[in-house]
């Protein structure tokens, strides 16, 4: 296959076999810049589509788990390779689905998939994430001899993995949920998402030649398009899938949640789902900094058109001249910066209609709105709202996140009014805050508070933009998250699609490979308590 010479036609991918059997008028991508409809036309699986899908995952697991991790390893370096491959026809297709400029965004997307694969690729092969532990049996032990018992984490089965819309590569096909599962030994059925159809049709092509080139099971991936939400449900309630990652809506991810709840046999739903990513910007560090934190909070703002999952939709300040200057500030910045694309018009009209809504509300005011500029039916302008902490702590819809490019600036009279509208947030991916060595000793209870609202705490900084490493933690408390335990983000991730099993005086040619005696894996291990290194 010449990667660089496919072209999009509107099929699924069901294992090695493609197929589109619905009859009905389908849908189509549609370009955010100009509204014109794109080539070619897409259908929702049906639903023996779905089910030939999830039962070639079920079928590939036994031999995908047992191919062993080298094999999955390289797996993940083929597919990053064909990604690179696909060359401009990728990031061209990407920029007319998404508005998302070819660079450097997507192509530091593409950057950001390839590199979180083949660091995948690499925790596969030290085999850390095993977590294997080992206790020796003591048959003289009394009153009663020890058993020997052997425990690691073993892949969970074939997982639903659900695209984002903001992200059509590094949170999608080929993304991290993608990534972590197929590391873990799991088959993956992905759901491409209707704003990007072309662009998850092209990566699934370059994963099924990876699947091909390294000769593992076709069926260990899949890919299912839809319009509308039947597909995902009945992939979600199939009986053949163990657990399902998902990035988007609140609505979305709570209904795919709410039914794999209702399931015979309830799965684990891991839906990264929204966040206001408040940012607590403390007396000292806005003394005389006035402008230039106006000036980075403004860049994180509008970074996208503020469509990235961490975009600081909340600022919390100490009211006083310096945060009338910040204020100032921002409004001057916000009001100068141009209106963007979004992705799509559904996105740019809940947006309009959330900051319409905030304005509207006794206590807020709306201090800057951007400049026009045209752009289409997919334009929004930026916007800087101001309340009282009162008005925040009245009213629950400012605790909600408007997805784009605006931010709420709540005032609060002391130190007191900080940590009451702190100890009112919801649950968020992430938090930041801005202050001195004298500022962070003085708030010290407050930080305790952000440390159990978030999963993410920055300090200095502005929350977009999340690495990937092995420390990383992207997800929190609901409802940023439905599982805050997990992260969707960084190596950590791979544990969401994995369950421990012991083995208890098995015999050592049935154990697996990572815990029989004398280490032949060369693993880190937990032996008697005692960390042995590979």
């Amino acid at each position: 296959m010449t990667l660089q010479n496919i072209q999009v036609d509107g099929r699924h991918f069901l294992g090695a076999d493609r197929s589109r059997e619905s009859q009905g008028d389908g849908f189509r991508a549609v370009a955010p810049a100009s509204g014109d409809p794109l080539d070619p036309t897409f259908a929702d699986a049906t639903a023996a589509e779905v089910d030939r899908a999830v039962a070639q995952a079920v079928d590939a697991f036994p031999t995908f788990e047992a191919a062993g991790r080298e094999a999955r390893a390289k797996l993940l370096e083929t597919i990053a390779d064909h990604l690179e491959d696909l060359g401009d026809s990728l990031l061209d297709r990407a920029a007319a689905e998404t508005a998302l400029p070819k660079a450097p965004r997507l192509q530091g997307e593409r950057g950001r998939t390839t590199g979180q694969l083949k660091l995948f690729a690499d925790v596969l092969r030290k085999g850390s994430y095993l977590g294997a532990r080992i206790d020796h049996a003591d048959p003289d032990r009394t009153p009663i001899p020890k058993p020997d018992v052997r425990r690691m984490l073993v892949p969970l089965g074939p997982v639903a993995i659900f695209g984002a819309s903001n992200f059509p590569l590094a949170f999608s096909v080929a993304g991290g949920d993608t990534a972590s599962a197929l590391a873990a030994g799991c088959p993956v059925v992905a759901k491409g998402h209707p704003g990007h159809p072309g662009t998850s049709e092209l990566v699934a092509a370059a994963i099924a030649d990876a699947l091909r080139v390294t000769g593992l099971p076709a069926g260990a991936f899949s890919l299912v398009q839809g319009a509308g939400y039947e597909v995902g449900q009945a992939l979600v309630q199939h009986p053949g899938i163990r657990a399902v990652g998902f990035t988007g809506s609140l609505r979305g991810g709570r209904a795919l949640f709410d039914a794999a709840s209702r399931r015979p046999v309830p799965i684990p739903v891991y839906a990264e789902m929204g966040s206001t990513n408040p940012m607590f910007l403390l007396p000292g560090a806005l003394s005389g900094n006035a402008d230039s934190v106006a000036e980075g909070l403004a860049g994180s703002v509008c970074l996208g058109v503020g469509q990235f999952c961490t975009n600081p939709g909340l600022v919390f300040v100490i009211e006083g001249e310096d945060a009338d200057a910040l204020v100032a500030a921002a409004a001057e910045r916000l009001a100068a910066s141009p209106a963007g694309t979004m992705l799509h018009e559904g996105i740019r009209n809940a947006y309009e209609q959330g900051v319409d809504r905030l304005a509207g509300i006794d206590g807020v005011e709306l201090a800057a709105r951007g400049e026009d500029g045209g752009g289409g039916t997919c334009a929004a302008r930026p916007a800087l709202l101001t309340a009282s902490s009162q008005a925040f702590l009245d009213h629950a819809e400012l605790h909600e996140e408007v997805f784009g490019p605006a931010t709420l600036v709540v005032r609060c009279p002391d130190g007191a009014g900080l940590l009451a509208c702190a100890k009112a947030l919801q649950g968020q991916l992430t938090t930041g805050v801005h202050g001195t060595d004298d500022d962070l000793a003085s708030h010290a209870e407050l930080l305790q508070v952000l440390q159990q609202k978030a999963g993410r705490v920055l300090f200095g900084g502005y929350p977009t933009g999340v690495e990937v490493n092995h420390a990383m933690q992207h997800g929190g408390p609901y409802p940023a998250t439905t599982d805050t335990r997990s992260t969707s983000v960084g190596t950590a991730a791979i544990d969401r699609f994995l369950r421990p099993v012991a083995w208890q005086n098995a015999p050592q040619n049935v154990l697996p490979e990572e815990l029989r005696d004398g280490n032949p894996a060369g693993i880190p291990r937990l032996v008697d308590g005692v960390l042995e290194t590979a």
